[in-house]
């Protein structure tokens, strides 16, 4: 049996989540024996029930002030840890490095099998939002990359990523395992869900729909956005915003003040994809000028709409993207990306050509992902055997 560790998972929504989900859905589908171990959250039930593999969530409670994430507390949940002690693994995985990834290890080394670990988010900004002292910062860095150290082997989702976690302290191997997407769909098909889409939103034919998906937190450069299309707001766009997060309110206060109210909807959480895609289908532009990602799926998501990015030029996040060919790159610069932003509303044509060619050389499938995967999975369990000397019958 695989086991997939994560500290959140849906219902909870972020890439992460969606990752964790995706590997187990696919290992599952490719006909392999795999389990979720995950903290409890609101409504899970409903997620449990409907997962073809088993989810098994232990006592949780909310993390003040970021909201919807749950700190886990498996040690004293003690039905979950009497059916823990049963669980038996050929190889874990851990997609954090917080709670599941002490599970993780726990079981790696009792059951003297393989522990994988991503590397997915740039922690040290999560932290530094929550804790002002630069001593437990650091300290709190040097915990995450003990857990990668302790790891038979470290993936990361795109190579970017790398000089983050050399930043924090890593000195040993990576390897580059990219993430997939489930938003793959015919064009004709995209068609007809992006006429449907901007016809349900009230778009006009002359309106540009500009589109964000991710956590309302300022750490995701919301702020840049909105500053950026107030220098326009005389031009006939929309943006809309997907997500939820700490931010929220202070996100309403900022559209209003800017004079952004008859520009900017926040859609809120959306837990139905086939929602999601069709809104994705529905954008003319995709806004991600975030300099906290380190491998957005929502970029990927976007891109197999065909609906292409904008970001910034310094950003982990930006390495996928060629500027002009499958995306869009500006400076780190307010009037910048606005006027990228104006540029690219009177060249629709480009915005489709490079859509277009977003769609092929982003865009990659979650079930392509995982059997490359698979044979990473198979690798790592016959080096962990000869490493420690265990002859197989």
């Amino acid at each position: 049996m695989i086991g997939i560790f994560n500290d959140n998972f849906p219902p909870i929504l972020d890439g992460v989540a969606l990752t964790a989900q995706n590997y187990a859905y696919w290992l599952h589908e490719k006909g392999y024996d795999v389990r979720v171990i995950t903290p409890y959250a609101p409504k899970a039930k409903k997620v449990i029930n409907a997962a073809p593999y088993p989810i098994n969530r232990f006592i949780s409670i909310p993390i003040p002030f970021r909201h919807p994430y749950r700190y886990g507390m498996p040690y004293i949940d003690v039905p979950f840890m009497r059916n823990w002690r049963k669980m038996k693994f050929e190889l874990v995985h851990t997609h954090c490095p917080f709670t599941t990834a002490d599970l993780a290890y726990s079981a790696a080394q009792s059951q003297h099998i393989p522990l994988v670990a991503t590397f997915h988010s740039k922690y040290r900004q999560d932290f530094e939002h929550n804790v002002k002292s630069k001593f437990i910062v650091d300290c709190m860095v040097r915990h995450i990359i003990r857990v990668f150290e302790r790891a038979d082997e470290v993936w990361i989702p795109q190579a970017a990523v790398e000089p983050t976690l050399r930043e924090y302290g890593f000195k040993g191997h990576v390897e580059v395992v990219e993430n997939g997407n489930d938003f793959y769909t015919p064009k004709a098909q995209i068609e007809m869900m992006r006429k449907e889409m901007r016809e349900e939103l009230g778009l006009t034919p002359d309106e540009t729909m500009l589109l964000f998906v991710g956590q309302h937190i300022w750490e995701k450069n919301i702020g840049f956005i909105l500053d950026a299309l107030a220098l326009i707001k005389e031009l006939p766009f929309h943006l809309f915003m997907v997500g939820t997060g700490y931010a929220v309110r202070e996100i309403r206060l900022k559209i209003r003040a800017l004079g952004l109210q008859d520009h900017v909807t926040l859609l809120g959480n959306i837990h139905d994809r086939e929602r999601l895609k069709k809104i994705d289908a529905a954008a003319d532009l995709f806004l991600f000028p975030s300099l906290y990602d380190n491998a957005p799926l929502v970029v990927r998501e976007a891109a197999a709409l065909h609906t292409p990015a904008l970001m910034l030029q310094e950003s982990t996040a930006a390495e996928v993207i060629t500027p002009d060919v499958n995306g869009f790159l500006t400076p780190n610069d307010v009037r910048a990306y606005a006027n990228q932003i104006a540029y690219l509303m009177e060249h629709p044509d480009m915005l489709t050509r490079v859509g277009d060619k977003a769609s092929k050389t982003i865009s990659r499938s979650w079930e392509n992902v995982i059997e490359e995967v698979i044979l990473r999975y198979r690798d790592i369990q016959q080096a962990y055997k000869l490493k420690h000397g265990i002859i197989v019958p």
